[in-house]
């Protein structure tokens, strides 16, 4: 049984910064690619950055050159670090692992103030 435990979210003033987590355990055999997606209310999930396991990155449009995400592989962990965030950026992020399935986590709530 595989689980992805999220952390880090919450509540900023625009501007501010958040740092997620995202760790994986269980039966691990192969991670392929790790990733934040977040989901508006009323919107669609969105890829926001993925890495894969050779450390190649992919970001959304909006979160290229103020987010960061990075991996720790001995530890299965993802991070997402965000700066300069904008209350249009309040949402559940999501974090997303695939292996040999496909595994999301439960989420975590980023709200961003005005």
């Amino acid at each position: 049984q595989v689980q992805l435990v999220e952390s880090g979210g919450g509540l900023v003033q625009a501007g501010g910064s958040l740092r997620l987590s995202c760790a994986a355990s269980g039966s691990i055999f192969r991670i392929n690619h790790m990733g934040w997606y977040r989901q508006a209310p009323g919107k669609q999930r969105e890829l926001v950055a993925a890495i894969t396991n050779g450390g190649s990155t992919n970001y959304a449009d909006s979160a290229k050159g103020r987010f960061t995400i990075s991996r720790d592989n001995a530890k299965n962990t993802v991070y997402l670090q965000m700066n300069s965030l904008k209350a249009e950026e309040t949402a559940v992020y999501y974090c997303r692992m695939i292996e040999l399935r496909d595994y999301w986590g439960q989420g975590t709530q980023v709200t961003v103030s005005s």
